[in-house]
């Protein structure tokens, strides 16, 4: 082999391994900003969750006393919420299982494999 050869594969090598950490050095990166965005995603959701919990629980507390001030009874006003909360349960237990249903179909695996 000559030497212009000899460099040449020497030079090729090189290339290739830089190519190699610079493509790693890549992904790191491209993986470092995925995850800021998304815990930045998720703590901004679990701010509006914690706001919008405490939105509806004083909303809730302001209606059971209006509820109960016009009863006559805090006892009745609560209680009315209350059964609105029961209710509002049992519907989302009743009708989880046909919304899962449907979305799972919706979302079925076939189409990935």
């Amino acid at each position: 082999m000559t030497t212009q050869e000899q460099n040449f594969f020497t030079d090729s090598k090189q290339a290739l391994e830089k190519y190699i950490q610079s493509r790693m050095l890549l992904i790191k990166l491209q993986g470092v900003e995925k995850i800021s965005k998304l815990s930045a995603a998720m703590f901004s959701g679990l701010l509006i969750g914690i706001l919008s919990f405490f939105v509806i629980l004083f909303l809730s507390i302001m209606a059971a006393w209006y509820f109960g001030e016009l009863l006559g009874s805090p006892f009745k006003g609560f209680g009315i919420i209350c059964a609105f909360y029961i209710l509002a349960l049992v519907l989302v237990l009743v009708f989880r299982k046909k919304s899962v249903a449907k979305n799972h179909n919706k979302y079925s695996y076939q189409y990935f494999f």
